[in-house]
């Protein structure tokens, strides 16, 4: 009797902790562990497979490369483009050439005017022979310009506008004006080329995200055709899952794996070309800097610039994946 009603008393005990188990079984947490352990084994997998591929693999992964490999490689050459012309003197100067006929005397007392009108910071005046032999110390030319009868270089004030007076139509207003003095010849504004090569740099940005546009929809092209083959060799293994109950997300999810990878491999070969034609590039651009007396060296990708870098490649490759394995795999389905 006491082992009846004792068997009474556990047993409803003995379903609650079933149905506790069942419970606990179907939670969220353990919802997300087994997702994410499956995304895991997902992953694992398809690298799997594709080291199990190497030929295919390496030479998809090399034309992904090569095809971020340009656009980063603009990107690096204007950017070093960029840091040479910010290591140039940013003021805009004019230089005044005066006229042959303009004595020393003159020019000094021209240079004074100049140096008290409204908008001008400072005005130097450099004598021809000083000219002379700058241009003897920089050149190398000292052997040819002995031969010389006579000093072909004229007298020079070079003008630096204000801080306040440095907008483009300040400055050449500044210039005209000056240009108009009987002892001036010509005046030239040293920051026209420096204009000029801003202008040309803009345009090869806008270049370069033009090509990589295209390229970018290259490697889409890419990764959706060879995740369209690796479809179409599973197509039996993917009849079979989608048989048992399999759901499209199920199936998709090992191709977008695949995609993803492509993609990160791609980028990181992309970086390792750039770095090396960096690293090879090094050497005779010191030298010629050194030429210059300049302490210029190349710059490479950041470590912002390279997790981008890594970062579009894997998007780009996942989001090729995705646009193919979708209507791929609505048209695999079991009779």
């Amino acid at each position: 009797m006491n082992k009846r009603r004792l068997g009474q008393l556990q047993a409803p005990a003995g379903k609650k902790d079933i149905k506790g188990a069942r419970k606990h079984k179907t939670s969220l947490s353990d919802r997300l562990a087994g997702y994410r352990s499956h995304h895991q084994q997902v992953a694992i997998d398809s690298l799997r497979r594709l080291v199990a591929r190497p030929a295919t693999t390496i030479m998809t992964t090399l034309v992904i490369a090569i095809a971020l490999a340009l656009p980063t490689s603009l990107y690096v050459g204007l950017n070093n483009i960029d840091a040479v012309s910010d290591g140039w003197e940013g003021a805009a100067r004019i230089s005044l050439f005066l006229k042959p006929s303009v004595s020393t005397g003159q020019a000094e007392v021209l240079r004074r005017n100049i140096a008290e009108r409204d908008g001008v910071a400072a005005a130097d005046y450099i004598s021809p022979d000083a000219a002379l032999e700058e241009f003897r110390a920089s050149s190398g030319f000292g052997d040819v310009l002995d031969q010389l009868d006579a000093n072909p270089l004229p007298g020079l004030i070079v003008v630096t506008p204000r801080e306040a007076n440095v907008s483009a139509a300040a400055v050449t207003e500044l210039q005209a004006s000056l240009g108009r003095l009987p002892e001036v010849d010509l005046a030239k504004l040293d920051m026209e080329w420096l204009q000029r090569l801003n202008r040309i740099t803009e345009l090869g940005r806008r270049l370069t995200l033009a090509l990589g546009a295209m390229l970018a929809v290259g490697v889409l092209l890419i990764i959706g055709n060879t995740i369209k083959l690796a479809i179409e060799g599973r197509r039996a293994e993917i009849l079979v899952v989608k048989l048992v109950g399999g759901t499209n997300a199920f199936v998709r999810r090992p191709f977008l794996y695949t995609g993803l990878w492509y993609g990160l491999g791609g980028g990181l070969v992309a970086w390792i070309l750039v770095q090396s034609g960096l690293w090879w590039l090094s050497g005779p651009i010191a030298d010629l800097s050194q030429s210059y007396q300049s302490d210029f060296h190349l710059l490479g990708l950041g470590f912002i610039d390279t997790i981008v870098l890594w970062l579009f490649a894997a998007m780009l490759g996942l989001l090729g994946a995705w646009l193919v394995v979708g209507r791929e795999l609505r048209a695999i389905e079991p009779r």
